[in-house]
């Protein structure tokens, strides 16, 4: 089917979409596919290919590059080596023999470890600042390592504003018809954005501000990212998303993280609710860890300035829902959270020790805890209240 849109004079579009793939990476949810972007640069002289798509797209990909009239490719630029950009790479060697390869040191390396393409005459390896001509239009590099691997880096073309961002600013969601946001409803990209980023680029904030800095007073026209829409009217937006998730920061709302055996640890979870409601908070996200995927509680929790974990106690630990969601928020170095937790048990009170050791390990302070021991009562439900009063107190103090 063909696939090739014009996004300014001389760049155009060549991805894929992938709709059949459940889960990305294996483990994250993608109910409305992915997009798998790569892009042709033509200039006057010479063609350059940015990325490639994953293995089991090749033959929509190449026929793609059939369609666009690509007889020849001069360079293919390797802005990120994870194999959903990189499968393809050995067949478009095979389809383009005289191309020439062109990545950072740790790309080259990459690609011979995963690829078994050494021979150096293959390569042209670049740095920092590097710029190659490609007659009317031209490439400029700049590393941004651990977004979020450590060879990635991003490619920009000066002479049309355009910044090919390999993973950053990318969603989930396979397009639809549309390319660039111009042509499209990007209302529910959001969501996937921040599914995304929490998801895949949550723990590298760092890096990401590091990234950002480089792209301060560059021409921005469109970014041109890996998956997802081509950004062009939402260019400040995207840009904005980033810089506040890589900072930690959060809207204002409160996320309920909770699990439960036999529902008994749940009636905290949904009593927290009310009486946050009750006290004037509007956006309030409660996922049973049980039923809720990981991919959208991690979303939720970098997206709302509260969080409020809690799970019974199992087999002297945490209940292991709970344990695995607060081990996937400590890898991504959560920060910045008004933090509230409780817990139940029958006999051995474990769960407090668990959490405790989690906010430790996290620096995160806590507003509160509610420890039950087998059901609530009316002593459980004032604590409830006093929890979500300071909850409340922390959010309005940070407003």
């Amino acid at each position: 089917m063909l696939n090739i849109t014009a996004i300014c004079p001389g760049i155009r579009y060549v991805g894929v979409n992938d709709r059949t793939t459940e889960k990305f990476e294996s483990m994250w949810p993608l109910p409305y596919g992915v997009s798998y972007n790569s892009y042709l640069v033509d200039g006057s002289d010479k063609t350059a290919l940015i990325d490639t798509v994953e293995l089991g797209s090749l033959p929509d990909f190449l026929q793609n590059l059939r369609q666009a009239g690509t007889h020849k490719i001069d360079y293919l630029v390797i802005n990120h080596m994870e194999p959903d950009h990189s499968g393809s790479i050995p067949e478009i060697v095979k389809a383009f023999p005289e191309l020439k390869i062109i990545g950072n040191r740790q790309t080259i390396g990459m690609v011979g470890g995963f690829y078994k393409i050494t021979d150096p005459s293959r390569f042209i390896e670049i740095k920092e600042g590097a710029c190659i001509d490609l007659g009317g239009l031209s490439l400029t590099f700049y590393m941004t390592p651990m977004v979020h691997w450590p060879e990635t880096m991003m490619t920009y073309v000066k002479e049309r504003g355009v910044l090919f961002s390999g993973d950053a600013f990318g969603t989930f969601g396979a397009l639809n018809g549309g390319v660039t946001d111009l042509e499209m409803d990007t209302d529910w990209y959001w969501n996937e954005m921040y599914r995304y980023y929490s998801n895949i680029v949550g723990k590298y904030g760092v890096s990401v501000q590091r990234a950002l800095s480089k792209l301060k007073g560059i021409d921005l026209q469109y970014i041109c990212s890996t998956h997802g829409p081509v950004w062009h009217d939402h260019v400040g937006k995207v840009m904005d998303i980033y810089d506040r998730l890589s900072r930690y920061e959060a809207e204002d709302g409160v996320v309920i993280i909770y699990g439960s055996m036999y529902g008994n640890t749940g009636v905290i979870a949904e009593a927290l609710g009310r009486e946050l409601a009750a006290r004037g908070v509007r956006r309030i996200k409660i996922h049973n860890a049980t039923r809720s995927s990981m991919s959208d509680m991690l979303a939720d929790t970098f997206r709302y300035k509260g969080l409020v974990v809690g799970g019974p106690t199992y087999s002297m630990h945490l209940f292991p829902a709970i344990e695995q969601f607060m081990i996937a928020i400590e890898t991504r170095e959560l920060k910045n959270r008004i933090f509230g937790s409780f817990g139940s048990f029958s006999w051995a009170s474990a769960v407090a020790g668990g959490m405790q050791h989690y906010t430790t390990k996290m620096k995160m302070n806590s507003v509160g805890h509610i420890e039950m021991k087998h059901s609530a009562d009316e002593t459980i439900l004032t604590a409830v209240a006093s929890l979500a009063d300071k909850i409340v107190a922390g959010l309005n103090a940070e407003s």
